[in-house]
């Protein structure tokens, strides 16, 4: 069936300038992660890998409060230890949709996030985050773990020390002790956050895509190997980057002192 955001009841998606965002959109939830809320972002994610008109993914959430506030306790409250992990395995489909993109994803943190909320951020290549973001892992205080893969990628982003901290006392931090650690990339103002991150967006967007795809996946696949397969991959990886059209323009753009004229998919 074509993708139609007509059908969409908890998510924004608009493409602007090759630029892809989706919004969580249940306010009044503070934009909790539900199963409906789960499947329609993989919809929108699968629209933005299949539509060559979409070059980067911004994530963010409605409101001033919240990007995501976590994972629908209502829902989760009375699920059976099956329906429980069906949902975990759900929402970490979504997170390795997310980090398995395609394209770059950033995500534009403007308010609590939190447990599922958290796990979204860290599936994302970047985050930016407004100066009232909070982060956590809280699920502790809800006599759970995290679920949606957060204790396997904050330990790999921020070490294994810090993550403990987060995840053994369920505590909160702030924007800037995010940024001291490594969580986020850039702190801005809450105004700032769109602009920025759509800034951020279009200087990837005027980059060759090819080679964004190729430096995400090179990345992303070299963390899981030891440093000389990584580098091998790397090698391959570089190579293939001369069987694209791109690469010749770019090197000849340089040349000439020209602004390269990127066509790739």
């Amino acid at each position: 069936m074509p993708f139609s955001d007509n059908t969409l009841e908890n998510l924004l998606f608009a493409i602007e300038d090759k630029i892809a965002t989706i919004t969580f959109n249940r306010p009044k939830a503070l934009n909790a992660l539900n199963k409906a809320t789960l499947l329609e972002a993989m919809t929108c994610l699968r629209e933005c890998r299949n539509n060559d008109e979409v070059r980067v993914v911004i994530l963010t959430g409605s409101g001033a409060k919240a990007f995501v506030a976590g994972a629908d306790i209502a829902f989760m409250r009375e699920l059976s230890p099956l329906a429980a992990r069906e949902f975990a395995c759900l929402g970490q489909e979504l997170m390795n949709t997310i980090e398995g993109l395609n394209k770059p994803v950033i995500a534009a943190v403007n308010g609590f996030a939190l447990g599922g909320g958290c796990e979204l951020a860290l599936a994302c290549d970047l985050r930016l985050a407004s100066e009232n973001a909070r982060f956590g892992q809280p699920e502790v205080n809800l006599g759970v773990i995290p679920g949606f893969a957060g204790t396997q990628r904050l330990p790999r982003l921020i070490g294994k020390g810090r993550a403990c901290e987060l995840i053994f006392t369920g505590d909160m931090i702030d924007a800037q002790e995010a940024y001291r650690i490594g969580l986020v990339n850039k702190v801005v103002t809450q105004e700032q956050l769109l602009p920025t991150c759509r800034e951020m967006a279009a200087r990837i967007v005027a980059r060759g895509p090819v080679a964004v795809r190729l430096s995400k996946e090179a990345i992303n696949n070299g963390l899981e190997m030891d440093l000389a397969r990584a580098c091998v991959l790397e090698a391959d990886t570089f190579a293939l980057c001369f069987a694209s059209p791109e690469q010749k323009e770019g090197m000849t753009a340089f040349l000439e002192k020209r602004p390269a004229r990127f066509q790739g998919k």
